[in-house]
């Protein structure tokens, strides 16, 4: 053999060796991205039934009950530094179609620099103040006006406890509504949660596009299903006798609201839905506040799900429970699964980009592959928000057209937990409050 032939030969087998490998790796990208897909759609199809649920069922989630009984109930609100909206919230309360004698409302003043003890006095709250630097966060200041209700001797008569946030507003049927729900033996409910200021600007428009679509097309869902529905932060009932079991409000996490719903799941509890109690409520407006506040609730999701996933878990798979799933999926970190594809598909762009051989196969799929994951986010946030946008139109105040502008940006202010959601891994996070200063009255929002 000649030395040219020798070359020749080599080479060809070169060449060959270089096209089984790019056909192997473009299979393996095929087959990646492929795989990635369907594994969101197993895991996330259970939601689009939930919307189907929703739109074509004829049941209603409404109590037809007579003879409703009226029961007695205390309200507790922690405020921190909370001036300058505490006294709406109570003037909504007390303007409640309720008995009034039925409801006392307490609030702790935790850890407050202002007057909002003063403010929630004359408003008509029975107040507390707390200070604590060691001990910090909602949940605690929680605990602490639960122990304190405790040592009263009218805590015995007190049937449930409604938790509310300082700049939440209440619908003057929201006690009544709730009422009904609570007497037909549901021992921890949720309500319709809106947004005081859906108008202010896209920020806000996403927060409340969410929880709009949360009570409508998760908790109405659920309830229609019978299974658990889940309480998001604030406008929340729980029964007394689950209050005095636990001693108090046990949880402390950095989101105690999924870890409560959780927990009461776990227990056997099945949260219920009052969707004609509506509960309205202040959104942050400003960048670095929504960071701060999702960069807390990103991180209290990886603790309830480090704390809670291998009980669910359990409990899908032992009891066959669908709620268990539901929750499961709840505090699941979803953004990596397309995160997963996002950072593979990147690296082999970045190899494409570093090997001509296979730059010209590989740059373009990957690309592609990119772009189809990214439009395909938006396009089905997109269908999410403009399905809750058509169907709680009147619910929503602001003109129509910011109505039809911020479906435009629902996908974006969504896909914007992506980043902070990475961050929420390696940083270290802890409660910190989320100033309010839109005073509104509740004759304003519901203008």
């Amino acid at each position: 053999m000649t030395f040219l032939t020798f070359c020749a030969e080599y080479s060809e087998s070169s060449v060959g060796c270089i096209k089984w490998e790019e056909e192997i790796l473009v299979e393996f990208i095929r087959y990646f991205n492929l795989s990635m897909f369907v594994l969101f759609l197993v895991l996330y199809f259970y939601q689009g039934i939930y919307a189907a649920v929703v739109l074509f069922s004829k049941k209603e989630c409404l109590v037809q009950k007579e003879n409703v009984c009226l029961h007695r109930f205390a309200i507790l609100i922690a405020a921190r530094n909370e001036s300058s909206v505490i006294r709406e919230l109570i003037k909504s309360i007390k303007k409640q179609k309720y008995p009034a004698a039925l409801i006392d409302v307490y609030v702790v003043a935790d850890n407050c620099t202002d007057n909002t003890a003063e403010v929630a006095t004359e408003a008509g709250a029975i107040v507390y103040e707390r200070s604590s630097q060691t001990l910090v966060g909602k949940g605690y200041a929680l605990d602490y006006l639960f122990k304190a209700i405790f040592q009263r001797p009218a805590s015995r008569n007190y049937e449930g406890y409604f938790v509310f946030d300082a700049d939440n507003l209440l619908d003057e049927n929201y006690v009544a509504e709730m009422n009904k729900m609570f007497d037909k033996g549901y021992r921890i409910l949720t309500s319709y949660r809106n947004s005081k200021n859906y108008d202010s600007n896209w920020l806000s428009a996403g927060y409340s596009l969410w929880f709009l679509r949360e009570s409508k097309y998760l908790n109405n869902a659920r309830m229609l299903m019978g299974n658990s529905c889940a309480i998001s932060g604030t406008g929340f009932l729980v029964h007394s006798d689950i209050i005095r079991e636990n001693d108090g409000w046990k949880h402390h996490l950095l989101t105690e609201d999924i870890e409560f719903s959780v927990d009461s799941v776990l227990h056997g509890e099945k949260i219920g839905y009052c969707g004609t109690a509506k509960l309205y409520d202040e959104q942050p407006v400003k960048w670095q506040q929504s960071w701060k506040q999702r960069l807390r609730w990103s991180k209290g999701f990886y603790q309830v799900f480090g704390n809670y996933a291998g009980s669910l878990l359990k409990g899908i798979f032992k009891g066959y429970s669908f709620s268990h799933y539901d929750m499961f999926m709840t505090i699941s970190p979803a953004v990596f699964v397309s995160l997963g594809g996002v950072l593979v598909n990147t690296f082999f762009l970045l190899c494409g980009l570093l090997n001509a051989e296979t730059a010209l196969i590989v740059i373009p799929m990957t690309a592609h592959a990119i772009f189809t994951g990214a439009l395909n986010g938006y396009t089905v946030l997109y269908a999410f928000g403009l399905l809750t946008t058509i169907t709680e139109w009147k619910e929503i105040h602001t003109s129509p057209m910011k109505k039809i502008l911020y479906t435009l940006t629902f996908p974006i202010f969504i896909l914007t937990n992506v980043p902070i959601s990475i961050v929420a891994l390696f940083k270290k996070i802890e409660w910190a409050p989320i100033s309010h200063t839109i005073s509104k009255s509740i004759e304003e929002v519901n203008f």
